[in-house]
Order: C-alpha cells, then sequence, then structure tokens
C-alpha cells in the first residue's frame, strides 16, 4: 500500500489508498474465454510511440515504509509507500487518430500534456464525457479504473507519463471495452 498526498491549507487535499498488487514486468495477461461464452474485446493501441525515460524503485533503510514530507508556506506534499515504491517515467507521442487502447494501473499516473491536445476518457463515466487537456495541462488518473487516451486532433501530440507503482509490477493492465463508450 502507499499514499500520495498532496494539500494546499484550506484549498486543496488529495489523498490516494490503494491495495498491493502483483508483481511482474509484463501486462496483465487476459482472461481466458468461458466455454460458449465471448471472450473480453481488449483493445489495442494504435498511432502512438513509447519510450521509457527510467524507473527506479524508492525504499528506505529499514525496508518497512518509505516516506517522505515536505512543507513550504501552505503547501504541503507527502508520499509514503510500504514497503517501497518504483517511479517510471515515460514519453509517448500520439500521431493524430492515435490512441492508447483501454487500460488501467497498479497505481496513480500524472499524465502531463506537453504538446498537442489530448482527449481522456474513463470506463466508469456512464456518460462518456471527454476531458480535453492542452500543452501544459496534466491529467491525474487515480489507478482504479480503465481509461483510454486519444489524439482526436490533426496534429501529433505527446505526454510525459509518470507513475507510481508497486516495486517490479507492471505498469499496464490492458482491460476490456467498457459499454458506455463506443470505440
Amino acid at each position: 500500500m502507499f499514499l500520495l498526498r498532496c494539500s494546499r491549507v484550506g484549498a486543496l487535499a488529495l489523498v490516494l489508498f490503494l491495495p498491493a498488487c502483483r508483481d511482474g514486468t509484463e501486462p496483465v495477461a487476459p482472461p481466458k474465454p468461458v466455454q460458449g461464452m465471448p471472450g473480453p474485446s481488449f483493445t489495442v493501441g494504435t498511432g502512438s510511440t513509447s519510450t521509457l525515460l527510467g524507473r527506479a524503485t524508492f525504499a528506505d533503510a529499514t525496508g518497512e515504509t518509505f516516506k517522505v514530507k515536505r512543507m513550504t508556506g501552505d503547501w504541503h506534499v507527502e508520499i509514503k509507500g510500504k514497503p517501497a515504491i518504483d517511479l517510471a517515467v515515460q514519453s509517448i507521442v500520439f500521431q493524430p487518430g492515435g490512441q492508447s487502447g483501454w487500460h488501467s494501473h497498479p497505481g496513480p499516473v500524472f499524465i502531463q500534456v506537453v504538446s498537442g491536445t489530448m482527449t481522456f476518457y474513463e470506463s466508469h463515466d456512464p456518460t462518456c464525457t471527454p476531458v480535453v487537456r492542452t500543452a501544459g495541462q496534466g491529467f491525474l488518473d487515480v489507478g482504479e479504473h480503465a481509461h483510454i487516451a486519444r489524439n482526436e486532433t490533426t496534429a501529433p501530440a505527446q505526454n510525459v507519463v509518470t507513475y507510481f507503482a508497486p516495486p517490479g509490477a507492471a505498469l499496464r493492465i490492458d482491460e476490456p471495452r467498457p459499454g458506455n463508450c463506443p470505440f
């Protein structure tokens, strides 16, 4: 379990509690279809190129709980992981019409749109409402539900993505297409 907490006194508080996930470096395999039942319909990402910029494990010397806390004026940030946290950074370029496919993550993911425009959809949103982010804006995926990232424009877009994950866990878990979105 790990905790990531950022707050601005009286203005903003964000607390994420995430259960431990299965270890491994490969994405979780899709479940096998049950005889006589159709299998899940997984979507494949298209029109994007990913480059892992780095991944490291952060742990304290005791192996109990990794914790860092900082306060500057009325701004506070706290990151805690038990027993440790993997932090990975990836650059993803989406060509016009490119998309990630439906997927989830074992922990929170901070997505920075550094150029272009990206549209995000959440599997748990019954209306499949688009969340549009442009260069200089961010999108936080808390890792609890499947989502899809799409470049619905005519120009390329680049994201810099920061993952918080259990040590050694797969950063991406392919998910079936939800029934609330037509793609």
